[in-house]
């Protein structure tokens, strides 16, 4: 089977599991919800997730949290070889996209790989490319998506399979920040469509 034709069915797949379900799937070594916040619960900004970071894109250009100000953006923290959370996700952030029109290119949504080891730059790029939407990828020097993952209180812990590989439990919700790059709130999985493309135009228009 061809690569196209490859990346069309999984693409395909994923974003018939976000039109039925209307929610992710949460699966044993794919996901884990922060324990800190709820359902589009609102934080204070100076609790919130957030911070400085230095990463680079599948570019090779380098992304920072000073470069992302100007546009309100949507985060994710995953990984390319996810079976399921992960790109389920990018294509309900494609779908919620499409709902918003012309409005979806006021905002950015981000992909940050917490999977250094395995995900190359050229392996972040063939993952978003299933997508058809654009999407910042990201990743960078291990010691720096750690310090990452702990200013956006993201949980991450590597998990090695029996076959002697591993995957990886991490966060699964999306997190949202404003176009100053201040935390606004997270973004729940199971939030009914209509509601998250509401909560993502008032991010865009504040």
């Amino acid at each position: 089977m061809s690569d196209s034709r490859t990346r069309g069915l999984l693409r395909g797949t994923a974003l018939a599991t976000v039109l039925t379900l209307g929610l992710i799937v949460t699966v044993t070594g794919c996901s884990r919800q922060p324990e800190a916040s709820g359902n589009g619960a609102t934080t204070s900004q100076r609790a919130g997730p957030g911070g400085p970071f230095k990463l680079v894109d599948t570019q090779g250009r380098t992304v920072t949290n000073e470069t992302l100000k100007g546009k309100p953006y949507a985060i994710f923290f995953g990984f390319t070889r996810c079976p399921d959370v992960c790109p389920t996700t990018m294509a309900r952030m494609e779908l919620l996209r499409k709902r918003l029109g012309t409005e979806a290119d006021k905002m950015n949504v981000v992909f940050v790989s917490v999977d250094p080891e395995h995900d190359k730059k050229e392996d972040i790029a063939s993952f978003l490319s299933m997508f058809d939407a654009p999407v910042i990828g990201l990743t960078g020097d291990p010691a720096e998506l750690k310090r990452m993952e702990k200013s956006f209180k993201i949980y991450v812990e590597r998990v090695p399979l029996p076959n002697g590989d591993y995957t990886i439990d991490h966060t699964a919700r999306i997190l949202l920040f404003d176009r100053d790059g201040q935390f606004v709130n997270t973004m729940d999985a199971k939030e009914p469509e209509a509601q998250a493309v509401t909560r993502l135009k008032r991010l865009i228009d504040a």
